[in-house]
């Protein structure tokens, strides 16, 4: 059966099963995920609303800002109320090219919220070691420009993976133990040899997140240089606070990626298949919601709009770099 025409093979359907082991569970699971969308969806469009209409957040730093907040409410949106489908109503099925297309969106769109994260570890590197040339490096060409080439990177990266995914026979049936379609996740439930789509995975993943991981770490080290050869301890100070909300988002996005994507290719059976599906939702919708609460408690322009917008114009901007 294996050995037939590929396009034969070609289910019109796939059913994605949730969480394995947890139906049981289904609707006691879906609230805190159901919450935590909410909070996504309202914190990053409350940012980009907030963005664009306060004058003195139109700066590198917060159009970068404004570009990590559309890319997170767009990512969660694409397999959040799907997974909420099928834990509330057993809406299960979806067609074979859905099944596609969410899975490009997916790892395009995490490709791309990679990106806009070494975008605003350039930002803070050129603020911090090149104070006085910033807003003539970072000039808004050159934001649109780095904007796009994220962004057709993420595209032309991805695009394979539909490709290799389609030319799959699918003679196992068409179950997906998962909530949304991932590629190795479809991959797996093929009978056909998915090694390509493994190799190619994996230089999909050094192409984009170790590069974008080396950029970071190396912007990093600049940054670290520079504030610790200042003589003050209140600019030192005030210079690194301006990169703690970029920290901590670089480690709520890339602590569970990593751990979902060792799992799929290197944890096997050593991981309960559940725990590793609750992993990989969390990947995509902790990021969203964390970042505009991290944002917004750390960073002092963000608090000060939210005050101007809540009480009017009663509230100064500050400025910094």
């Amino acid at each position: 059966m294996c050995g037939e025409n590929s396009s034969s093979l070609t289910p019109g359907f796939f059913i994605l099963k949730g969480i394995p082991g947890l139906e049981a569970a289904h609707t006691w699971i879906s609230l805190p995920f159901c919450f935590m969308y909410v909070i996504a969806v309202v914190g990053n469009c409350g940012l980009i609303y907030l963005i664009s209409r306060e004058d003195a957040l139109h700066r590198p730093m917060y159009y970068f800002l404004a570009l990590l907040a559309f890319t997170d409410v767009t990512l969660c949106t694409t397999t959040v109320p799907n997974m909420l489908c099928i834990f509330w109503f057993n809406l299960k099925e979806i067609d074979f090219d859905a099944c596609l297309a969410q899975m490009f969106f997916v790892h395009m769109l995490t490709g791309m919220e990679s990106g806009v994260l070494m975008l605003m570890a350039l930002d803070r590197y050129v603020a911090i070691c090149y104070p006085l040339r910033y807003s003539i490096i970072l000039t808004n060409p050159v934001i649109a420009k780095t904007g796009l080439a994220t962004f057709l990177r993420g595209v032309l990266l991805i695009i394979p993976f539909t490709f290799l995914t389609k030319r799959l026979p699918y003679c196992r049936g068409n179950f997906i133990p998962h909530t949304y379609c991932d590629h190795m996740s479809v991959a797996k439930v093929s009978c056909g040899n998915f090694k390509v789509n493994a190799v190619y995975g994996l230089m999909v993943a050094l192409l984009i997140g170790v590069f974008d991981i080396c950029c970071i770490s190396v912007s990093y080290t600049m940054i670290l240089r520079a504030v610790v050869s200042l003589s003050s301890a209140d600019a030192r100070h005030k210079a690194f606070s301006t990169c703690t909300s970029h920290i901590c988002a670089i480690v709520i996005t890339y602590v569970p990626a990593f751990f979902t994507f060792f799992a799929h290719r290197f944890g096997g059976h050593n991981i309960p298949h559940h725990i590793h599906i609750i992993v990989a939702n969390l990947y995509l919708l902790l990021p969203p919601t964390m970042n505009p609460i991290v944002y917004g408690v750390k960073t002092k322009q963000i608090r000060e709009g939210v005050f101007k917008f809540l009480l009017g114009d009663k509230v100064v901007f500050t400025q910094d770099k």
